[in-house]
């Protein structure tokens, strides 16, 4: 591991455990301080940080076959984690969980098995291995990753909590009016709607005005500390008692199995080299704390979650020596 990947991950660990240490103090005790952070991030910091990217993606110079490989199986597994969990939505729901929490349960699990974290972790690994060519190729992963796991895993989500919600006061599940409140709740979020407004300005081609690009740029800066302090809070509250099996199983599908996927499909359609190992490490990463903010915008799996993203972060530094070992045999 080269020194600044080490220095990454140590300032996570450092950052988590000030996030640790300040839950175990009385101003923020309980699970409502993580909430406090998350919903911070979720509802102002992150979508100043998606509609930023997405104005500025340059659509006409991505490389469109890596990200297909790439997207392509992450989608199909963060899908089959999700249909596999709820299958077994019944046998997997807390005595704790409210019906949305229940019905959420599914996709958070899924977007914590598939959610990788592409930004804090991957763009300084990607500018340390694999120089400017390699970046470029990972900042092409990370300007769609968010728009698209998220905005799939929306449009699920809020179907299943629309359904719960009918269910739950004694009515039937309409079709219609399910399609509706999924589409409505889908686009109206905080996450999705400043990716289309986002897009809608890239389409433009307006450059951002210079004031407004800066708050957007000081704003977006904050996602990661804040989320990292509240999965810090989070892990203080709820610990790891409870929920190491199911986060052992989430990190192992998140940095083997997921990684394995493209690496088939890549290699299928004929990647070699630097842009396969790219998109395959990338593939490889601990789960993000998206997958945090996701958890607890639904009130579903938050200490679950928080287990599988330290756990997934710690094994990552075994791990991914490993797949870097196997995609140079692979040449």
């Amino acid at each position: 591991m080269t020194p600044v990947l080490f220095l990454k991950l140590l300032a996570i660990f450092v950052t988590i455990a000030i996030g640790w240490l300040a839950g175990r103090t009385k101003p923020f005790a309980g699970g409502e301080a993580a909430r406090i952070l998350s919903n911070a991030a979720f509802y102002v910091f992150a979508p100043a940080l998606l509609f930023r990217a997405t104005a500025r993606i340059d659509l006409g110079t991505l490389p469109w076959q890596a990200l297909g490989a790439f997207f392509a199986p992450v989608v199909a597994w963060m899908l089959v984690v999700y249909a596999q969990q709820r299958r077994g939505a019944a046998a997997a729901a807390q005595p704790a969980d409210s019906a949305t929490g229940a019905a959420a349960r599914p996709s958070v699990r899924a977007i914590t098995a598939s959610f990788g974290n592409n930004a804090q972790l991957g763009i300084p690994m990607a500018a340390a291995l694999f120089g400017e060519v390699g970046l470029q190729l990972h900042l092409s992963v990370v300007s769609l990753h968010a728009l698209t796991l998220l905005t799939v895993l929306t449009l699920l989500v809020e179907r299943d909590v629309a359904q719960a919600a009918a269910r739950e006061a004694g009515q039937g599940v309409p079709l219609g009016r399910t399609l509706l409140m999924t589409v409505r709740n889908t686009v109206i979020h905080p996450i999705v709607l400043p990716v289309l407004a986002g897009m809608a300005w890239n389409l433009t081609g307006w450059p951002i005005p210079g004031p407004v690009d800066e708050v957007l740029q000081m704003l977006g800066t904050a996602v990661v500390p804040l989320c990292l302090v509240a999965i810090g809070l989070s892990l203080g509250h709820y610990g790891l008692r409870g929920a190491a099996t199911s986060a052992v199983l989430l990190a192992a599908g998140k940095l083997l199995v997921q990684p394995a996927l493209v690496l088939a499909v890549g290699y299928g359609v004929g990647l070699r080299g630097l842009p396969l190992t790219v998109i395959v490490i990338a593939a490889a990463m601990p789960t993000g704390a998206n997958a945090l903010m996701f958890a607890q915008r639904y009130r579903s799996g938050e200490g679950e979650t928080t287990a599988a993203i330290v756990v997934s972060t710690l094994a990552f530094a075994a791990t991914a020596p490993l797949w870097l070992l196997l995609l140079q045999a692979l040449g």
